[in-house]
């Protein structure tokens, strides 16, 4: 064994695929690029994720306490990062990115057509955004896209390097 940069750390412990956040305020829709996020609860779904408050969401998400995870496949990578790598604030991703927005049945901010699953969310626990800017997120709605079989997510391993959803395997387990 020998050292590793802490700063290195999220590296090894990045929690899953990288996803779409897509707000809505004030008649405007956003999207931004998260990879910072993992399940909480099981049923009622909860999902944890983190929102910098640099990020133009962030204001949007912290108002109207509503977004949509859109789950992106591997054919997509190209444009999360550029989605990723741009504001809101500046310009309309959806637009600039070739993204189009779907309504959702019971949050405000859109679907990701392009997507092989959308979660509708709404904000179920706060008492961590002013300190760490992280939101609980309850998954109100699902959608997936029977039309994309065996989508491969990607995953981000820092520093523009992203690994892909690879084989998947069956191991005995207390479940059937």
């Amino acid at each position: 064994m020998k050292d590793l940069p802490l700063s290195k750390v999220y590296q090894l412990l990045e929690p899953g695929p990288v996803v779409l956040l897509t707000t809505a305020r004030k008649g405007r829709a956003n999207v931004m690029t998260m990879s910072w996020h993992m399940m909480v609860e099981f049923e009622p779904p909860l999902v944890a994720c983190v929102v910098s408050g640099a990020n133009y969401s962030f204001a949007a998400l912290r108002a109207t306490g509503e977004c949509v995870i859109a789950i992106p496949a591997r054919k997509l990578a190209s444009k999360v990062v550029r989605v990723g790598n741009a504001s809101g604030g500046d310009i309309d991703k959806f637009d600039a990115f070739g993204l189009t927005a779907v309504p959702a049945r019971r949050v405000a901010p859109p679907l990701i057509e392009e997507c092989f699953a959308n979660l509708e969310c709404k904000v179920a626990d706060t008492g961590f955004v002013n300190r760490y800017n992280l939101f609980v997120l309850e998954v109100v709605q699902a959608w997936i896209d029977p039309a994309q079989k065996n989508p491969k997510t990607i995953h981000h391993r820092g520093y523009g390097t992203f690994a892909v959803d690879g084989p998947t395997i069956r191991l005995k387990s207390g479940k059937p």
